[in-house]
């Protein structure tokens, strides 16, 4: 966390709008308790510095600083001392005291937890020390009417602001667990489904067609001679004609159809509420749409494809079985000339649907 451009500067930001409000807030609370004490003049334009100008100085210098932070984390701690100060200065009156202290440890558990509450708590007592040492010890156990009002402010508004900090990173935090969520399942060439992704969907949708007696069919899609593709024109290009594949894929198929890529220059797809000739129809568009893909800077580049279908069927014992079934398809495909679709539940009885070259 300690760099110029990530979480660092991040931090630093975050504490910048409660330090303000806290200490513009807090300053009221410590002038009220301070009044009565008649402090020297330097105590007053402390007062005034500490709640007015230190916000803006210990942005400026933890933001310029080589390790953001650390500085912040510092600037924290140098809060706490002079909360303990102001305690100590203002004779401990209970609330204004209470209402300082209080603030700042939740300021502390929240940006730095256990670890910096405890060294919190040791620079508010090392400024209760500096203060009894410098302007005398004291106690004064009344609060006036003046100083119970000039707390208000800190007890409701600080909380508030340091309630909408902690509100906005639990939305970050949320959205940065989604996006981890989706790199999780996605294919990072792609953007389609992972391995993994697709496998676990194929095991819902055949729980759901064994349930709910539905239709759907899976494709494996196998992109013919891709390590010709490579070795001719290279990986880059070959990374280029995954990336096309994904692309019409994601423009051929419906919302509800579910692509991922299987692995190497393979692509599965799930066809929910699909028959054997809607299946057909959507393969075969696929197919030619991937045949007159045509690269001006490639001219000599040509895609085919070989698929594989399987419907699903109720004597299908497991999702893998009915993947192997989709996987003899493809395997038929190839070997029958490539550039085909063929469907494994029609095999035996010679209607396989195929588009030769």
């Amino acid at each position: 966390m300690d760099n110029r451009s990530g979480k660092g500067l991040s931090f630093v930001k975050r504490i910048y709008l409660p330090r303000i409000i806290g200490m513009g807030i807090g300053l009221f609370s410590v002038m009220a308790a301070m009044a009565p004490l008649s402090p020297p003049t330097w105590v007053w334009l402390l007062v005034l510095f500490n709640g007015i100008v230190w916000p803006h100085l210990a942005y400026l210098w933890a933001m310029r600083s080589a390790a953001p932070y650390q500085a912040e984390q510092r600037n924290l701690l140098l809060d706490s001392l002079m909360g303990g100060f102001w305690t100590a200065a203002m004779h401990f009156n209970p609330l204004p005291s209470v209402t300082v202290l209080s603030m700042m440890t939740m300021n502390n558990v929240a940006a730095g937890g256990k670890r910096l509450v405890v060294r919190g708590v040791l620079a508010q007592l090392a400024g209760m020390l500096v203060a009894t040492l410098v302007l005398g010890p004291g106690l004064q156990l009344t609060a006036t009417p003046l100083q119970v009002y000039a707390c208000l402010p800190m007890l409701t508004l600080y909380p508030l602001a340091l309630g909408w900090v902690c509100y906005r990173l639990a939305i970050k935090l949320a959205e940065h667990k989604r996006r981890l969520s989706a790199l999780s399942l996605t294919d990072s060439l792609t953007g389609l489904l992972n391995h993994g992704a697709w496998k676990d969907l194929l095991l819902v949708k055949f729980q759901t067609c064994q349930q709910q007696q539905q239709q759907a069919v899976i494709a494996l899609i196998d992109i013919d001679h891709f390590k010709t593709i490579n070795d001719t024109f290279g990986h880059v290009v070959g990374d280029c004609v995954l990336r096309q594949m994904s692309e019409e894929l994601k423009r051929n198929l419906r919302e509800v159809d579910q692509a991922g890529r299987y692995g190497g220059d393979e692509f599965c797809v799930i066809l929910p509420d699909t028959n054997e000739a809607q299946a057909c129809l959507a393969m075969e568009r696929l197919r030619e749409r991937v045949a007159s893909y045509r690269n001006p800077q490639l001219p000599h580049l040509r895609i085919s494809l070989s698929i594989g279908l399987s419907a699903f069927d109720a004597d299908l014992e497991s999702p893998e079985h009915w993947l192997e079934q989709a996987d003899k398809a493809l395997y038929t495909a190839k070997h029958a000339g490539r550039d085909q679709v063929n469907f494994a539940q029609r095999e035996a009885t010679g209607l396989r649907l195929a588009y030769p070259d």
